[in-house]
């Protein structure tokens, strides 16, 4: 969602929307006739074969005000990084020492290419030494100095599964439940259960990379089949980060408050004349959010208030670590700020080796490995870690075989891969499940994408299964009939005093 203010930088005074009939207007008016002719006789057919569906009952207007929560919570917050492509967790998170004994040789067994022109049998095994970090003794890459400074902080996750081998239908699944398309984001389920805490600054924002959009673009952050009210709402990587934020200097802020006044009762107004028009409330909302953000938006995003040794701390005097590390600096602050979910994106197939992993790897890890970390250590030291989840993951991991043996990469592998998540109840410390001996499959305490969302639900007091929105099919839900189970082994002990994240579960009435 791209929120604009009310005027235009260049000072234009839009002015109050002002009926009039034009042709426009005229041709508008009798194709809505024509449909409504079209739409009675359907019903009628339907009605006459029996198959006639009962209405969907929404309420009036939703919005983003806090709910209470149905059950203890542990997060209030979460900050994604949505590492799209497929990182290798042969090369990051998960050694095998049998990959490394049989390097060279062809691979015995069933493997599911995706790009079968360029595939090869022969196994891979990377140059990239590995040890063991923390308490925990958490076995790490090189490539991840930042992570093993942290990992006694982390849950991971080494026995992930989607099972769909394209990127799209894999992220679809991880992201919004199944691997179709057109339904609402994890953020957007987040945000229409729990509201937000802050009013002055949009409950989803996104972080974009300026190599451009992860794959499916704006799909990734989409509010499906939800009210338009919760989609992600974009902040540039480049200046400005959002647009149309500075009021016209010329107009006097007293002559801006009349029009601002004038222009929410002509909305209003036309909003009474059109009961149950949800895009319209939705845009209502936005319209007035964009106006608080003038002033919220603008300090929120203001890096310049912190220290240099914060500052340093993320990367921001380093050139390789400088871009990605304002981005995790920002997500710091917009949580702190009451903002509920952030995602942060990497560009268009950053992680996609299928050919020059030896030099691509290693390169997206130093741009976003201390960064990432910084984070994690920033939410400690402040008390956040606690109520926040931090996820770190893209769709899928790779093979454990050569593609394109001219420029060594490797190709797609949903069956087994790796993701970590840290703090919001997470067991700090915990590496869960495990891949057979070459880490083509998960074989042990599999997590399944819906399994993954049930556990995260938990968390924020939420039972997947129940934050639910009314479709003509019955409710839709991010589990939708799958099977999600809370995996019980990845959470930590519980508080004595739970974390209020003065949210609840939604029905379109806004509570089960």
């Amino acid at each position: 969602m791209s929120i604009e203010t009310e005027m235009n930088n260049d000072g234009a005074n839009l002015g109050p929307v002002v009926e009039r009939s034009t042709r426009r207007h005229f041709l508008a008016e009798q194709g809505l006739r024509v449909g409504s002719v079209a739409l009675a006789w359907l019903l009628q057919h339907e009605a006459a074969r029996g198959e006639a569906k009962k209405p969907v009952d929404l309420p009036a207007q939703f919005d983003l005000k806090p709910k209470p929560a149905a059950a203890p919570a542990r997060a209030r917050a979460m900050i994604s990084f949505f590492m799209q492509g497929g990182p290798s967790h042969l090369d990051l998170f998960d050694r095998k020492p049998e990959l490394e004994k049989h390097h060279g040789e062809n691979f015995a067994g069933d493997i599911q290419y995706d790009n079968a022109a360029e595939s090869s049998p022969k196994l891979f095994y990377g140059p990239w030494k590995f040890a063991r970090h923390g308490a925990c003794g958490m076995e790490l890459s090189e490539l991840l100095p930042g992570l093993a400074s942290v990992c006694d902080e982390i849950t991971l996750i080494r026995s992930m599964k989607t099972g769909v081998n394209n990127h799209g239908q894999s992220i679809y699944a991880l992201n919004g439940g199944r691997p179709t398309a057109g339904r609402p984001a994890l953020g957007s389920w987040l945000t229409y259960g729990l509201g937000t805490e802050n009013q002055d600054l949009p409950a989803y924002l996104v972080l974009t990379d300026p190599g451009g959009l992860p794959v499916l673009g704006v799909e990734n952050w989409n509010n499906g089949w939800l009210p338009s009210l919760y989609q992600g709402t974009v902040i540039r990587p480049q200046e400005p980060r959002i647009l149309n934020l500075d009021p016209p200097r010329q107009t006097p802020a007293a002559a801006r408050g009349r029009f601002l006044k004038l222009l929410d009762e002509v909305n209003r107004e036309h909003l009474r004349q059109h009961p149950g028009e949800q895009e319209l409330a939705s845009r209502i909302s936005s319209f007035e959010l964009a106006a608080r953000m003038q002033t919220s938006a603008r300090e929120a995003l203001d890096i310049s208030q912190e220290t240099a040794a914060t500052q340093a701390m993320y990367g921001l005097d380093k050139p390789e670590t400088r871009e990605f590390g304002i981005r995790c600096l920002m997500a710091r602050r917009l949580i702190e700020r009451g903002v509920r979910f952030v995602e942060i994106c990497t560009g268009n197939q950053t992680w996609d080796h299928h050919g020059g992993i030896v030099t691509a790897l290693p390169a997206i890890c130093a741009r976003t490995d201390i960064p990432v970390a910084a984070l994690v250590k920033d939410l400690k030291q402040r008390g956040l870690l606690d109520s926040t989840v931090v996820h770190w993951g893209g769709e899928m991991g790779r093979l454990p075989v050569i593609q394109n043996e001219k420029n060594i990469g490797r190709d797609h592998n949903t069956h087994g891969f790796s993701m970590w998540l840290a703090g919001g109840g997470f067991k700090a410390g915990l590496v869960h499940g495990q891949t057979d001996e070459l880490g083509h499959k998960a074989v042990e305490n599999v997590v399944h994408h819906y399994d993954y969302h049930a556990t995260l639900f938990h968390l924020f007091g939420l039972e997947a299964g129940q934050v639910q929105f009314p479709r003509p099919g019955g409710p839709g839900t991010i589990l939708d009939g799958q099977a999600g189970r809370v995996v019980a082994e990845l959470l930590a002990q519980p508080p004595a005093t739970p974390v209020s994240t003065d949210s609840a579960p939604a029905t379109a009435a806004g509570g089960d």
